[in-house]
């Protein structure tokens, strides 16, 4: 039951109810997929894949990835390096089992498997890759090479 009423009749809109499950797709009337209907038809097995978020800032001394993994453990995660230069993060949250006499009223939380792909750049340290898990945040250090400031010598102009 919505809190606030709905404008268009009996039909609820995400607009005017924050606890609808509709979304609004402009394209589901047209014959060709669209990029929503094709989100809602994935199978579970990817459905964590497009809510899981990453930052990647580079710092004057190291890339460093932070990744929200709420309620996954270090074992259930999995940081892996392909090909000398792309950084792969992958992982996998079960489905909690369902008891029969049990009553969902909503299911929100994503399950299933999720991968996310980095190419990192030539000043990597690739051999000094480090992964830290804490508070269901999974934080990946990745030093640079020292970029050498080229010597400059100064050339006297003779006349």
């Amino acid at each position: 039951m919505s809190l606030i009423p709905s404008f268009f009749g009996s039909r609820r809109s995400s607009i005017f109810d924050p606890f609808s499950l509709d979304v609004w797709d402009p394209l589901k009337d047209f014959p060709f997929s669209s990029p929503s209907s094709s989100l809602s038809t994935r199978s579970s097995e990817t459905s964590a894949f497009v809510n899981t978020r990453i930052d990647w800032k580079e710092t004057p001394e190291a890339h460093v990835f932070k990744a929200d993994v709420p309620g996954l453990k270090k074992e259930e995660v999995k940081v892996e390096v392909e090909d000398d230069r792309v950084l792969q993060i992958s992982g996998e949250r079960n489905v909690e089992k369902e008891d029969k006499n049990d009553t969902w009223h909503r299911v929100e939380r994503s399950s299933g498997k999720f991968m996310r792909r980095f190419r990192l750049p030539e000043n990597a340290k690739m051999d000094q890759i480090k992964a830290s898990m804490e508070n269901g945040v999974l934080t990946v250090t990745i030093p640079k090479f020292e970029v050498k400031k080229p010597d400059v010598k100064s050339v006297e102009i003779s006349s």
